[in-house]
């Protein structure tokens, strides 16, 4: 049977990074300051994640999705992992952004997905603000006009988040995320991007980073302002749903003791935040702790797993 799968992650170092993997999940990182984003579900090329351990060891995601896809995913069988997940590290504000969806996607060269994504909000220093959708009234030339003259930030709709906080960004929606916050997020496997507006700063050589200003103006198909979720119970008395959609479901659940997942048999990604996650000994897996991921594939069936009290996890579904 195939079991649950645990990878390495892919560090992507921007110039809005920091070294917030190492605080938080105690992770040794090599020198540097700006490891701003960790891979830690990808399946994009020569973007894999390999497992870490089990008997699967050094096996590319890839390679499970291909050879054992039936085990993996159940009923559904695509071609490629369609998810990716990530953690990000905002130490300086992202750059204003937009992502189109699945029918413009599939109109470049070469083709992608769409990119539909949702932000967890991990932890937020004072004062940080979350940047998603435009504020009432502002239409498409407003927008356009406050890009030239660089004047974006008085058109976007913002919010200072705490730490739980849920944001669901469908694509087409303009979006930032800003300095002071440590962000888990689930999308698409995609990663085109449109950068609208770079906060009139320059990049690592000291010259400003390219714009994608037209293409990104007319992917906005999305522009009222966009609030933290509410979240919804579940059947699972300590799951509360936060996103579900037709590329994933996202929830928050904060088990105490045993808790059962998998109880649907479809294929999920765990993610622990707080505490202590332990799978099933017949795994022979180590713990789980804050930072750790699991894939668990749809054929390993219902899970007993065993939870510290005042763990906190996501649960993310493949529908």
């Amino acid at each position: 049977m195939l079991p649950p799968l645990l990878f390495s992650p892919l560090y992507r170092r921007y110039l809005w990074g920091g070294r917030r993997f190492a605080a938080a999940f105690g992770r040794p990182l090599p020198p540097g300051d700006d490891y701003a984003e960790s891979w830690e579900l990808v399946d994009r090329g020569d973007d894999q994640s390999v497992v870490r351990a089990g008997p699967l060891t050094g096996v590319p995601l890839r390679r499970i999705v291909e050879e054992r896809s039936a085990e993996l995913f159940g009923r559904a069988r695509p071609a490629a992992f369609p998810l990716l997940f990530k953690f990000l590290d905002a130490h300086r504000v992202l750059s204003v952004q937009v992502h189109p969806d699945d029918a413009r996607a599939t109109r470049l060269v070469p083709p992608d997905r769409g990119k539909t994504e949702a932000w967890y909000v991990v932890a937020a220093e004072p004062g940080a603000l979350i940047y998603a959708g435009l504020r009432e009234g502002v239409g498409p030339e407003d927008f356009a006009a406050a890009i030239r003259t660089g004047t974006c930030a008085d058109v976007l709709h913002s919010f200072a988040p705490a730490a739980g906080d849920c944001v669901f960004i469908p694509a087409g929606t303009v979006h930032a995320i800003g300095a002071g916050l440590l962000v888990a997020e689930i999308q698409q496997s995609s990663d085109v991007t449109y950068r609208l507006f770079d906060w009139n700063r320059s990049g690592p050589d000291g010259r400003p980073r390219p714009l994608h200003v037209d293409a990104g103006v007319e992917a906005v198909t999305r522009r009222g302002p966009v609030d933290a979720v509410v979240p919804r119970p579940t059947a699972d008395p300590v799951a509360r749903r936060l996103v579900g959609c037709e590329f994933f479901t996202l929830d928050e659940v904060r088990p105490a003791g045993g808790w059962r997942c998998g109880r649907d048999g479809g294929c999920h990604f765990l993610v622990v935040l707080e505490g202590t996650l332990r799978l099933p000994d017949r795994w022979d897996l180590p713990p789980l702790h804050a930072g750790d991921c699991v894939l668990v594939p749809a054929t390993t069936g219902e899970q007993a797993c065993e939870a510290e009290r005042g763990s906190r996890l996501l649960l993310i579904g493949v529908p």
